[in-house]
């Protein structure tokens, strides 16, 4: 495992994330510096930081610097001039994360197109700092290579597309199959993390990768389930995180979307969070939702490890998370993994049972 010094907000739920991220992407953390602003103009940290970061240096011998937040190309650069050492920013960090995460064709595409993104907005701005004489992560390349370097990137994003969008049209296809079978789709959504890989084995009897680290699938998958003895189809999918960015959310379009032909979409939330991880998590992925066009009235709100806690808390997270308010179109529902019979609500006119196999406490408005 290589070893990482994070730079980070001044916040137990933010660290525990990034800590999270860093362990997840294969680094062990010596040391945080833990600030409460991390959007200074030039470094992203005062330039006083700077010199206490290179004493930790120092003694630590890090093999890179993460910077929990997302940086600027010139940023990086200050930076990476300044510490003569790999930045890896929180975009950077995920991205290794999905690198390392990715086992399918389709994944590895998803993955291949979010790096050439992430670099090409990257690559506008080193250009423009090679124009200025500057060359940042050229070494001493002439404008011509600069040039070629920027308009490759741009040929392999067009390539990667056109592959993602074959694989789109298979998709398609499986559903139009699925939609003549008459099969109901039922798709697991949520935080990374929160659970949702660990319920889509249980209904399954599937062994796909659980664990606490972040994002153990990237890739959809869907099986056959039975429900009041009718076939229906479940599909786990990626999971969000905070700070996720338009572009990442784009280039896995081809896995995501299938989250707007499902009948329900269950968003998993871990109820072992305390409330303000809870409310933070639950904005991302309604935000998340909502920016790949999932209708409201098909997700479903289920609070995991509910055996946790009691009534009165249960009330206060309803609450905190507005589940309770008549705008929402949907109730929240509270799973306990140590007991049995689980009913799912959508709406007042429609409801699927899944019997035997979990309890449920529906909280009504």
């Amino acid at each position: 495992m290589n070893s990482a010094i994070l730079i980070t907000y001044n916040e137990d739920d933010v660290v525990r994330e990034a800590l999270a991220l860093c362990d997840s992407a294969g680094y062990k953390v010596l040391h945080s510096i833990k600030q409460d602003f991390l959007q200074a103009p030039k470094y992203g940290i005062s330039t006083g930081k700077i010199q206490e970061l290179k004493d930790i240096m120092v003694s630590a011998k890090p093999d890179a610097i993460v910077f929990d937040e997302v940086l600027k190309p010139s940023q990086n650069y200050n930076l990476a001039s300044e510490l003569k050492m790999e930045i890896l920013d929180r975009e950077a960090l995920i991205l290794k994360i999905f690198e390392k995460r990715s086992s399918s064709a389709e994944s590895k595409l998803q993955v291949n197109l979010a790096q050439l993104r992430y670099e090409m907005s990257r690559a506008k701005e080193k250009v423009r700092l090679a124009r200025m004489g500057e060359q940042p992560g050229f070494m001493g390349l002439g404008m011509f290579e600069v040039d070629v370097y920027y308009n490759d990137i741009r040929r392999r994003i067009v390539s990667t597309k056109s592959k993602l969008v074959k694989v789109g049209k298979q998709h398609e296809l499986h559903r139009q199959a699925r939609k003549r079978l008459g099969f109901k789709i039922i798709s697991l959504a949520g935080y990374t993390s929160a659970g949702k890989t660990t319920l889509f084995n249980f209904l399954t009897d599937e062994k796909r990768d659980e664990s606490e680290e972040l994002f153990t699938t990237l890739s959809t998958i869907t099986r056959r389930v039975s429900i009041n003895q009718e076939a229906a189809l479940i599909s786990d999918t990626v999971g969000f995180i905070s700070k996720l960015p338009a572009y990442m959310i784009e280039a896995f379009k081809s896995t995501l979307e299938e989250l707007l032909y499902a009948d329900i979409v269950l968003v998993m939330i871990d109820a072992s969070d305390t409330l303000y991880e809870l409310q933070k998590k639950f904005k991302s992925c309604f935000k998340t939702l909502n920016e790949i066009g999932v209708e409201p009235y098909k997700m479903i709100f289920v609070l995991n490890k509910s055996e946790l806690l009691d009534e009165d808390y249960i009330l206060e997270i309803v609450d905190k998370l507005g589940l309770g308010e008549d705008k929402i179109k949907f109730f929240p529902i509270l799973i306990s993994s140590v007991l049995v019979n689980l009913v799912i609500l959508c709406d007042s006119d429609y409801f699927v049972k899944f019997p035997d196999l979990f309890y449920v406490h529906a909280v009504f408005q």
